[in-house]
């Protein structure tokens, strides 16, 4: 994967090294040249110094080939206009945004955009967003067989029915957090964009169920 994260302080630093390790490509933006020296002598990717959220600045970065983006800037502000122009410009998938203000997490996640507050940030968080194959089990049974994960599902799915996820993957929804809101999904529930998905699979089981769920859904 192309991942284009923009800031290059502490979280954006160690996202980019995160990332680096293992083995994807990341292009880092920030206004401030020094910062990318958090990044280390040794760091593989791409530098680019200007705003995140100007286009030529973007395409530097290589965000027309990128398939996921993470605003980890010190500005809520731009962080969300980047985070936007990202999707709704140039159609990246897998799109981020991190916030100081949690009291704006509703309004950003009605614009589809995922947020991680900073209160509850951690690299995990952020890369379970990011990543197609990047499911963070949350709950295993006693056993260790069965776990809840969330996992990112394809765009793609938006106005098709949960049931068809669950029917394709043979996996079972647990539950959606919804513009910050948990929802038990019903027979009728359709996946809206900014939708996360929440699966009850077994371990052993939940490598498939990513790619699945990283997939356009079948033609009806």
């Amino acid at each position: 994967m192309h991942v284009v994260i923009l800031g290059c302080g502490r979280v954006g630093s160690t996202l980019a090294r995160s990332l680096a390790k293992r083995g994807h490509s990341v292009a880092v933006i920030d206004q401030v040249t020094s910062a990318f020296d958090r990044l280390g002598e040794d760091f593989p990717g791409q530098t680019v110094t200007g705003v995140g959220f100007d286009r030529d600045t973007l395409k530097e970065a290589g965000i027309e080939k990128a398939d996921a983006f993470a605003a980890v800037s010190s500005g809520d502000n731009s962080n969300i206009l980047a985070a936007r122009v990202a999707r709704e410009t140039f159609g990246v998938e897998h799109v981020a945004a991190r916030i100081y203000d949690p009291g704006r997490a509703m309004v950003y996640q009605r614009l589809g955009i995922p947020t991680v507050a900073t209160v509850r940030w951690t690299s995990d968080q952020m890369l379970q967003l990011l990543l197609p194959q990047g499911s963070v089990p949350a709950l295993t049974d006693p056993s260790g067989r069965v776990v809840v994960a969330q996992v990112p599902l394809a765009r793609s799915w938006v106005g098709r029915r949960l049931t068809e996820v669950e029917d394709v993957t043979g996996s079972r929804i647990a539950f959606i957090t919804r513009l910050g809101d948990g929802l038990i999904p019903r027979p009728d529930t359709v996946f809206q964009d900014g939708d996360q998905i929440h699966v009850v699979a077994a371990i052993d089981d939940l490598g498939r169920v990513e790619k699945v769920f990283d997939q356009p859904p079948p033609a009806h």
